[in-house]
This record gives C-alpha cells, sequence and structure tokens, in this order.
C-alpha cells in the first residue's frame, strides 16, 4: 500500500465519520440546543487530552497490573493474561476517567442544564477520542486494503461509537446529578461512571475471543438503541418542561403572551414566519423564552441557598424577553399588549 495513499485513508476515515455522528447528536438535541463551539470543545479534549491522559494512566495502571499478573501466573500464560487485562482491566478504567474529567469540569457551566446536555457533551467526548484512536489503529494497520477497510468498518460503526455512548452515559449521569443533593451526586455520578466502565469492558471483553465476538456486536447494537430510545425520552421531557415553565410564564407574569404558546415550545413551529412582528428579532426571542423556561425549572430543584445566580438570570432572561417585544412598540408611542 502507498504510504500517502495509507495516511489519507486513514485520516479521512478516522476523521470525517466522527465529525458526522458529532453534528448527528448536537441536532438531536432539538429543544435546547448546545453551543456548536461548547459541543467542539468537548471533541477536541477528546481528540487530545484524554487521549495523551490515557496513554500515560494506562502504562502507570498497566505497569501495577503487569508486576501482578506475573507474580500469580504461569509464565507461559502470563503474555495472554497481561494483554487481556489491558484491553478488559486497564483501558475501561483508565480511558473513561480521563475522557471523564473534562465532563465533570463541564457541569460547572450554566450551558450544562440537565442529563440531555450531559450525553452530548460525553458523546462529543467520546467520538473525539475514537476519531484519535481510530486513526492511531489505521496507521498502524499492515499494509493491506481489504484488511484495512474492515478495521475500518469494525471501527467505525462499533469501537468509536462505544466511546461516544460511554460517555453518553456518563455524562446524562452527571447531568442528572446536577441540580440534586450532595448524597444524589456521591451515588449517581460514581455509578454513571461505573456503567460507562463496565460498557467498555463487555465490549473488549466480548471481541477478545472469536467464540464470543457476536456477543460483543449484539450487545454494542441493543446498548445504542436503548441509549438511543432513552436520550430521545430525555429530549421529549424536556420539551414537556419548556411548555409546562413558559404556560406558567404566560398565566403568572405576562412575559410570554399566551398565543405564543402555540409556537415556542415546538421545535417544528417556533422559527415559522408570521406568528411575529417583524421588527422582532425571532432567534434571540426564542432563545430566550427557552432559556427562561430551563432556569424556571432548574431552580425549582435547587437548594435556596444556591438559587442566587439562577434567579437573578430569570430576572434577566424576562427583561430581555421585554425589550425584544415590546421595547420597540413602547418607545414609537404604541401600546403595550
Amino acid at each position: 500500500m502507498n504510504p500517502i495513499v495509507h495516511l489519507f485513508l486513514a485520516g479521512f476515515f478516522s476523521v470525517v465519520p466522527m465529525l458526522m455522528y458529532l453534528i448527528i447528536i448536537w441536532w438531536m438535541d432539538r429543544y435546547e440546543r448546545e453551543p456548536f463551539w461548547l459541543v467542539s470543545m468537548n471533541f477536541f479534549w477528546g481528540a487530545t487530552g484524554a487521549i495523551i491522559f490515557g496513554i500515560i494512566g494506562s502504562m502507570i495502571m498497566g505497569l501495577g497490573v503487569t508486576e501482578f499478573i506475573y507474580q500469580f501466573a504461569n509464565d507461559s500464560d502470563a503474555g495472554t493474561l497481561n494483554n487481556l487485562a489491558g484491553a478488559v482491566v486497564v483501558a475501561p478504567m483508565v480511558e473513561e476517567s480521563t475522557k471523564g474529567i473534562f465532563l465533570l469540569i463541564m457541569a460547572f457551566s450554566r450551558h450544562f442544564d440537565g442529563p440531555v446536555d450531559g450525553a452530548v457533551y460525553g458523546g462529543a467526548i467520546g467520538l473525539g477520542f475514537g476519531m484519535t484512536e481510530n486513526f492511531l489503529y489505521f496507521m498502524s494497520f499492515p499494509q493491506d486494503y481489504a484488511g484495512l477497510f474492515m478495521l475500518i468498518i469494525i471501527r467505525t460503526l462499533f469501537s468509536a461509537v462505544l466511546h461516544c455512548c460511554t460517555q453518553a452515559v456518563f455524562g446524562a449521569a452527571i447531568g442528572f446529578a446536577k441540580f440534586k443533593g450532595l448524597f444524589a451526586k456521591l451515588t449517581i455520578i460514581p455509578l454513571g461512571l461505573a456503567l460507562a466502565m463496565f460498557m467498555h469492558f463487555m465490549w473488549n471483553l466480548t471481541v477478545s475471543f472469536n467464540s464470543t465476538a457476536l456477543i460483543g456486536f449484539l450487545f454494542m447494537i441493543m446498548s445504542v438503541i436503548i441509549i438511543f430510545t432513552v436520550f430521545q425520552f430525555g429530549v421529549y421531557h424536556e420539551g414537556k418542561i419548556i411548555h409546562k415553565e413558559l404556560t406558567d410564564e404566560a398565566n403568572t407574569t405576562g412575559y410570554i403572551p399566551k398565543e405564543h404558546l402555540a409556537y415556542l415550545p415546538f421545535t417544528s413551529k417556533r422559527f415559522k414566519k408570521g406568528w411575529l412582528a417583524a421588527n422582532i428579532n425571532q432567534k434571540d426571542y426564542v432563545k430566550a423564552a427557552v432559556k427562561l423556561a430551563i432556569r424556571k425549572n432548574q431552580v425549582k430543584h435547587m437548594k435556596s441557598t444556591k438559587q442566587t445566580v439562577y434567579l437573578r438570570e430569570v430576572d434577566t432572561l424576562r427583561n430581555k424577553i421585554y425589550t425584544i417585544l415590546y421595547y420597540k412598540q413602547e418607545t414609537a408611542g404604541t401600546t403595550n399588549p
């Protein structure tokens, strides 16, 4: 195989599919999409920082595992056991942890609003990790076109998707726990990480043997279906929250006109023309209204000692909505609806 062609194929098939996956998971968060630059930052961490720390962590942990195996195993079995332990013990523990570091940092951002956001950010990290890992695998593969393309198919459709799914699970757990008490955080977040490690462990274990490889592929397919279904339920629930909170806003404060409730909570209607006056910035209004709904719901699940910043943002968003909808009309001397 020509080295230039090999490099091109490795680069193209490691980068392009992961970017396509990234756009898809970002697009699926249809009610309140995260800033794409922030999703891209998580992707970049997965592709660089998580890989670097993962290699270092694997080397350190691998030394301990190797020492343990060679002390207690027969010399004839030690090498095989060491390779297997690296795949099914070291890799899941180290890689899920290094990928997840950035998620824990992201949790402090006010853009990180719940399980759906966590799944998107986590999925982005996993895809970035999968992209770099795939490139390294593709470049190290023997010079054989047929074998390379088989590897590309397996790693693009399964191995890289595994990294996306495991971190999506961990991110969703962090998002679910974010607005809950300390006890919930100390239980839900570790459980989310443990589940991510278990999924990684199951995949690596089953595909390490020809006799169980089919089980591994079926496990991954079922995992993707379950995670996709749960994600869609989370997005649907987020839409119900937005509808409920905007209805409450319309009925209590009047900042949201009641006739707008037929459009704002629905992604298929909110950007249609005709339901807002031509001089109103529709994009800014929709964004502010949706964020107001999210913040109002979050306040209800926070301790009173932590509500101050979010309540202040609720007031800021109301003022922004008022300015977008009514300020020009008032300055023009028209009546506020």
